[in-house]
């Protein structure tokens, strides 16, 4: 009976099998945290092409809010979007696009809910003169 219980054979699979729980684990809370990113790099191209939109257009309204509505349709998310200045833009005169989504991190399949508030800006200037 001593003999078995000094045997060292079988040791591994315990150590194996902790092993594999843990990967699984951090697989999972990657499944579950990489859509955040893939989400907040949406927002930074969101933001950018409006702000783009805005330089070319010269001012904050009905081409802006068109091309709004298209990065919608196109990415899926539909985050608030703000401006620091509205209606005409001189040239070179510059604004602040500031765009706001609220993501839900659900840990292992719903078991817990973090909503995170993902933020992008960009900044531009103007390619208008009005006259």
């Amino acid at each position: 009976m001593l003999k078995l219980l000094k045997s060292k054979r079988g040791e591994g699979y315990i150590d194996v099998a902790v092993l594999v729980l843990c990967v699984m684990l951090v697989i999972a809370l990657a499944v579950s945290v990489l859509p955040v990113f893939v989400t907040k790099n949406k927002l930074d191209t969101y933001a950018t092409e409006l702000c783009r939109e805005a330089e070319i257009a010269g001012r904050v309204g009905s081409e802006t809010t068109l091309r709004a509505q298209v990065l919608t349709e196109k990415t899926g998310l539909a985050p608030n979007v703000s401006w620091s200045k509205t209606g005409r833009l001189q040239l070179n005169e510059e604004f602040t696009v500031t765009v706001i989504v609220q993501t839900d991190i659900g840990i292992f399949g719903g078991f817990g809910s973090f909503p995170v508030t993902l933020k992008a800006e960009a900044s531009g200037k103007s390619e208008v003169y009005w006259k």
